[in-house]
């Protein structure tokens, strides 16, 4: 447990890391990045009061995370449970719903919930919202829309954290990772996009061994099979992760050039540039990180999904001080990784009872009742 701990923390504190780091230049073009950090671009955090703010990719994540802990926490001590997707779906509802009142409910689900930098406002898609408020979410076979932003992508990354080979079958994990992503985003270049990143992400921390470029392209194929035969999209999905691999490989552009030919707008192009800075970086997370957020596209989106796979890839002791000290809200991440690698330690046939868990997965409070509330 103590390996997956590591792994764990390093994949949400990286997804955290790159997040804050891409923020500051999300939207913005790679002109107007060099006039503004000049010709080298961004080159770490650009802190606000002396910390670097997370937005809604972390934030998504960490619901996520919460959601699949108390699905699993209930079926086990109930021995039955509804499908994952819907504890998920009721976790990001509330997040949703915070976003939109301002304030925490009189009861939470989600103990993350009285976290505040988990729970403010910093929405990178406003649609998601809207879409989170509806009582009736999308599934793959029935669409909710044809949204095709990343805004979703960080959550399938909790889905491959979660796998555990006794929990579910492989194919579940794209499954589930496209669901979790096709409750908001109903494109299906954005739903496969999930199922590839869960796929990653379980690949890397069941098999941490095989090279990065091996996982991706497995994920691509695995994402092709599973859905190619409704979704002619993910033959696509695999043409844009292959061109990642292949302007790695070949080294032909520059970085940034690279960056810009990926464009990194849409959730399979913010795929392709995240597989293109992990791989130029040569796995060196500070190196890799400075690709992912300087250009034209998604900034945050790309720093998130590079930061979660290099942090599981290399654990949380391969990510440099300096960018965890002054995020805000890492050591509640590291909680929820801690209790990802775990799993529930309670069940039906065990006398032992566990009153961190009750408070944070049973009744949806901190474990210390109130410390986190503003």
């Amino acid at each position: 447990m103590a390996e997956k701990a590591t792994v764990c923390r390093g994949c949400l504190l990286g997804l955290a890391v790159g997040d804050a780091m891409g923020y500051p230049v999300d939207g913005k073009t790679l002109e107007e990045i060099h006039r503004d950090y000049g010709p080298g671009g961004l080159m770490g955090y650009d802190l606000v009061n002396g910390y670097a703010d997370v937005t809604s990719y972390t934030q998504l994540a960490a619901y996520t995370a919460n959601g699949l802990l108390i699905a699993s926490t209930r079926g086990q001590l109930r021995g039955k449970m509804a499908p994952f997707v819907r504890y998920v779906a009721k976790a990001q509802q509330e997040w949703s719903k915070i976003q939109h009142i301002r304030r925490l409910p009189e009861s939470t689900l989600c103990w993350i919930s009285h976290v505040e930098q988990l729970r403010r406002r910093m929405c990178m898609d406003t649609r998601m919202l809207d879409t989170l408020r509806k009582d009736a979410l999308g599934t793959v076979e029935e669409p909710a829309n044809a949204y095709t932003t990343p805004a979703a992508l960080t959550a399938s990354v909790c889905v491959g954290l979660f796998f555990h080979p006794e929990r579910m079958a492989v194919p579940e994990v794209g499954r589930l990772g496209a669901e979790v992503v096709a409750l908001t985003h109903g494109d299906p270049g954005a739903f496969l996009s999930g199922a590839w990143l869960a796929y990653v992400t379980a690949g890397v921390v069941q098999e941490g061994a095989l090279p990065l470029r091996e996982q991706f392209l497995q994920a691509a194929e695995a994402v092709a099979a599973q859905f190619g035969r409704h979704y002619p999209q993910a033959y696509k999905l695999r043409e844009q992760i292959g061109r990642g691999v292949l302007l790695a490989k070949n080294g032909l552009l520059t970085p940034e050039r690279a960056m810009e030919e990926l464009h990194c707008e849409t959730s399979p192009q913010v795929l392709a540039g995240a597989v293109y800075a992990c791989l130029t970086g040569e796995e060196d997370f500070d190196r890799s990180m400075i690709v992912a957020v300087n250009h034209s596209g998604r900034s945050s989106a790309v720093g998130a999904v590079t930061g979660a796979i290099l942090g599981a890839k290399l654990g949380e002791e391969a990510l440099p001080e300096f960018y965890l000290e002054c995020l805000e809200p890492a050591e509640e991440l590291r909680t929820l990784a801690e209790d990802l690698a775990q799993g529930c330690p309670m069940d039906l046939r065990s006398r032992l009872f566990d009153d961190d868990w009750d408070h944070k997965y049973i009744q949806g409070e901190p474990v210390e009742p109130g410390a986190w509330v503003e």
